[in-house]
């Protein structure tokens, strides 16, 4: 879950009444640890951060502090302590023990544990259902070094012989998650103990006063993820390094040292008890002042005028441009609160901006709202500022995919393709051209005048013009022309081509990112209708989606997003196929959603309203 890197898309602190569900969520998931526990990770005095990540993973942190818990699906259904929350309270999660230092490698790695893996007490195998969150630890330490989720019972488990995977990870030591936070000063990083890891390339120290520092000497060594292995596996294996056979370790190789360096390290990892956090100091290293907070905004509003904020897309409310333009352009790291400005209020603000000739805004006496209507972008202010160019980054979705795959998925392109009929074949016979296969329009044109190459009809007085010879006259206009009418003797080479084309079998290609399919004929175009529905209702109905490989699932989802309205998905009637059921007449605003959105080509979209007089 936190293999690769993935900035926050916003960053917010938590309600009183957000704090209080979210530490009953954790007491009513978490029996072990008592109220002082979860008062010592979740401070009473300190401000609770929420992290929300676009693969729906949320992060809650104390704010200038560690993250302590992570909810999988943002729902509260699978939340889990951090390997952070762990060292302060060990016991909070059952926790299964490795079989020594060696197989630790692999879960740092990324992969998960396997039951091979797992040292069996002697008293058996604990009691635990599938799904139940289990922390992971090494043996002679209390520090765990990985949590996540069972994936069967105890009791599928001795059936199955205990093979197989035991525990899906979703967080370890030195994953993103870890290293988001080894990058900056933290303050009251007190319940660790000093951790020295002596690898080369990254040297890490964890100070037990007031801040976590790290000194870096080359980049991580990404070849150290092991995370395509399962753990366990070494169990059986006849080249396994045990603890008690140091001189299996120098044979192994450079990188394999590195590993058990490592591995070791792991094992040193201590937790240090009864250190209370000092609650007071947790808001001052991080504290802008004032006319800091000022110059981020303008930094930040600029940055998204630049970027983000296009015309087209105005007018636009100013809480949708502050949470989704202003706030993702942020530093790094830094906690952006409109109400620690001289402003106190984003409307105020925004009034700020407009009197100085950036933007225009007016209040919305309906929605008691500002709106910002326009950018003057022959300000001097937006004519001086550089915007910043960020990298890019994948980021994990639930269903394996990342952001820019499903971007190359919602590319779409139709291409014209021909195939011979019985009028053409003989053209493509003389010229020893492949019949049944696809041609383009433009390689069918080179068959043709292949043919009138071969039989030299360009007519010696025009050379703009062919003469038809019998074959040819018959491919091109056998059938087409009525009776009784002659049959022309002549065509200018500019309609040789298109009248061939038009005598073949059309079909088109239509691809969507790695998906084509071939079909037959023109291509139905999806209509869009928008009609009333009883007690005078407006709904907007959309079909024709399967033709361009699109999902009619996806899109009532994505749309409901977008517009803020319910919507369906139903079978047609009578037909085959899948329409969506949007509330409300949108018939414009998802014809240009299919055209910017799924580059669907504007002469395939038919709209109608049948809600006008």
């Amino acid at each position: 879950m936190f293999k690769k890197a993935v900035d926050a898309k916003s960053h917010q602190r938590l309600s009183g009444a957000d704090r209080k569900k979210l530490k009953r969520t954790i007491r009513n998931k978490f029996p072990c640890p008592s109220d002082t526990d979860i008062d010592v990770l979740l401070p009473p005095k300190a401000e609770i951060t929420v992290s929300k990540f676009q693969n729906r993973v949320h992060v809650y942190s104390v704010e200038g502090g560690f993250p302590m818990f992570f909810d999988v699906d943002g729902r509260g259904s699978e939340i889990f302590p951090t390997v952070f929350a762990l060292w302060k309270v060990p016991e909070m999660l059952p926790s299964f023990m490795l079989k020594g230092g060696e197989v630790s490698r692999y879960v740092i790695g990324g992969a998960d544990l396997m039951f091979p893996g797992i040292s069996i007490p002697s008293e058996g195998l604990p009691s635990f259902l599938a799904g139940e969150p289990w922390a992971v630890k090494v043996p002679g330490n209390a520090a765990p070094i990985a949590v996540g989720s069972t994936t069967m019972s105890s009791v599928e488990a001795i059936k199955a012989g205990l093979r197989g995977k035991a525990l899906r990870v979703t967080h370890y030591y030195r994953d993103s998650l870890w290293n988001s936070v080894e990058g900056h000063h933290v303050p009251n990083a007190g319940f660790l103990e000093d951790v020295v890891l002596e690898d080369p390339a990254l040297l890490v120290s964890v100070q037990t006063a007031s801040s976590c520092e790290v000194v870096s000497d080359a980049p991580y060594d990404e070849s150290h993820d092991i995370g395509s292995k399962e753990v366990g596996e070494l169990a059986h294996s006849s080249d396994v390094v045990s603890e008690t056979n140091p001189a299996s370790v120098t044979e192994a190789g450079p990188a394999h040292d590195k590993m058990e360096q490592l591995s070791a390290d792991v094992g040193d990892l201590q937790v240090k008890d009864d250190i209370p956090m000092d609650e007071s100091t947790v808001d001052e290293k991080h504290t802008l002042s004032i006319e800091d907070v000022d110059t981020c905004l303008d930094y930040c509003l600029l940055q998204a005028l630049h970027t983000t904020v296009k015309d087209k897309d105005l007018p636009m409310p100013g809480s949708t441009l502050w949470s989704n333009h202003v706030l993702p352009c942020r530093p790094l790291g830094t906690m952006l609160d409109i109400k620690k400005s001289s402003h106190k209020k984003l409307s105020k603000w925004l009034q700020a901006k407009s009197s100085t000739g950036l933007i225009t805004v007016k209040e919305d006496k309906y929605k008691k709202e500002t709106m910002l209507f326009s950018v003057n972008r022959g300000h001097p202010d937006y004519l001086s500022f550089k915007p910043e160019k960020r990298q890019e980054q994948k980021v994990d979705q639930p269903g394996g995919q990342s952001i820019s795959e499903n971007q190359s998925q919602k590319a779409f392109d139709v291409t014209a393709i021909y195939k011979t009929s019985v009028h053409v074949n003989p053209i493509f016979a003389s010229v020893g051209a492949e019949m049944g296969k696809y041609y383009s329009a433009s390689e069918a044109s080179d068959i043709v005048f292949r043919y009138v190459e071969k039989e030299n009809l360009v007519k010696p007085t025009d050379k703009s013009i062919v003469i038809l010879d019998p074959t040819l006259c018959d491919a091109l206009f056998k059938g087409a022309i009525k009776k009784g009418s002659a049959y022309p003797t002549e065509i200018h080479k500019k309609d040789l081509g298109s009248t061939f084309t038009s005598r073949m079998q059309a079909h088109h290609i239509v691809t969507r990112g790695t998906d084509s399919f071939i079909r037959k004929g023109t291509l139905k175009s999806i209509q869009i209708v928008s009609e009333r529905r009883q007690g005078n209702k407006k709904v907007t109905k959309v079909s024709g989606l399967e033709t361009f490989l699109m999902d009619a699932e996806a899109l009532a989802s994505e749309l409901q997003k977008k517009f803020a309205c319910s919507t369906s998905v139903a079978e047609l009637p009578g037909k085959k196929g899948l329409e969506v059921l949007i509330q409300g007449s949108v018939i414009d605003n998802v014809a240009r959603h299919l055209i910017e959105h799924h580059s669907i080509p504007k002469r395939y979209i038919e709209v109608l309203d049948k809600t006008r007089k």
